[in-house]
């Protein structure tokens, strides 16, 4: 496969103490300015705590946490839904069958506290707005029915879930190191310590961003480095990995993978929890795995609010379980995964288990 991963800026985690695993936010758009990068641990290094902050990031007085629930299956602000160009036209099939995501809660763990700003245009106007801000819209346009919560990723806390109905997370950054380091040498803090075990014991639909170094998922950058959160919800029972197509496939016309896009890989485990989706930056100016991950949130919540006993691994495999391969181009596992995600094969039948 030859796949070229672009440049891109990334928000950079400072940590405390010496410790090299910082928290990176994806770039939403291209940029000449190369990816930075965190040193990686000390050698044969003591675990410590690992608090990642963002270079701006106000201390961590901020509230950590908000709250917007839609009622009556409308939006937050109670208008409609409209349907957007850049989505899969399934959505809005999702929406007139009564599905928008009503009664389950979305957590955003992302930037909402740093100076670093991005313009572009998800079809509500072009706004600038922190990396988090974007992916929290992106996630609720999708599902616009469902209660969202924004997490900061510089406060290091521990991640709060709803006690009722289902709860998606979505995670578009990644914690980096020098690669060589097992998992059982970092030191994560309460906030991914909280996320890694919701999706290894099932708590809540966990979606996390590929990445973009057009590399497989687990392994080394070009830098040298590897995304260790992403190596950590391997094998997690209701974790997703989620990739960018460079459009919404179809038979007629089918999508390939984004260039810039981590793909599956050839590890049997990371094949069968990873998805792909279209991203696109095209038509909103916003590219990166980032804006793939909150749309297939957004469709865990969808689903949700149509199957509202199901469990968090019971709609994860839903949706590994209904992606489809024939929207694909030169599908293959080891690139794809599972391959495109399909909200509506994942809404068809009456019940699931």
């Amino acid at each position: 496969m030859s796949v070229r991963s672009p440049a891109f800026v990334t928000l950079v985690a400072a940590l405390a103490g010496s410790l090299g695993l910082a928290a990176l936010a994806e770039q939403p758009a291209f940029s000449p300015v190369p990816q930075s990068r965190a040193a990686a641990l000390a050698a044969g290094a003591a675990k410590a705590p690992v608090e990642a902050v963002t270079p701006d990031a106000p201390g961590g007085n901020q509230p950590l946490l908000t709250v917007s629930a839609a009622r009556g299956g409308k939006t937050a602000g109670g208008k409609t839904p409209v349907y957007q160009p850049w989505m899969s036209p399934e959505v809005a099939e999702a929406w007139n069958a009564g599905y928008r995501g009503q009664g389950t809660t979305i957590t955003v763990v992302d930037d909402f506290s740093s100076t670093k700003v991005y313009s572009g245009n998800l079809g509500t106007g072009t706004s600038t707005l922190r990396h988090g801000e974007w992916i929290r819209l992106e996630a609720s346009m999708i599902a616009p029915s469902a209660a969202v919560a924004s997490h900061d990723f510089a406060s290091g806390r521990s991640v709060g879930l709803s006690r009722s109905g289902l709860n998606a997370v979505n995670l578009s950054y990644g914690m980096y190191a020098r690669s060589g380091y097992s998992i059982g040498q970092i030191a994560w803090s309460a906030q991914e310590s909280s996320l890694i075990g919701y999706a290894t014991d099932g708590r809540a639909v966990v979606v996390k961003a590929a990445g973009n170094d057009a590399v497989a998922v687990g392994t080394a950058n070009r830098a040298g480095n590897t995304d260790y959160l992403n190596v950590a919800l391997v094998g997690a029972q209701s974790a997703i990995f989620v990739g960018a197509l460079d459009r919404n496939g179809t038979v007629t016309s089918p999508a390939l993978l984004a260039s810039y896009s981590n793909f599956a890989g050839s590890d049997p485990v990371i094949q069968a929890q990873f998805l792909t989706v279209g991203v696109r930056g095209d038509l909103t100016g916003l590219y990166g795995t980032s804006f793939a991950a909150p749309v297939v949130t957004g469709y865990a919540a969808v689903l949700g609010s149509k199957f509202t006993t199901a469990t968090p691994t019971q709609i994860t495999n839903r949706l590994l379980d209904t992606a489809r391969t024939d929207t694909i181009g030169n599908y293959s596992a080891a690139v794809h995964g599972r391959g495109e995600a399909s909200i509506a094969r994942a809404l068809a039948p009456a019940s699931i288990y």
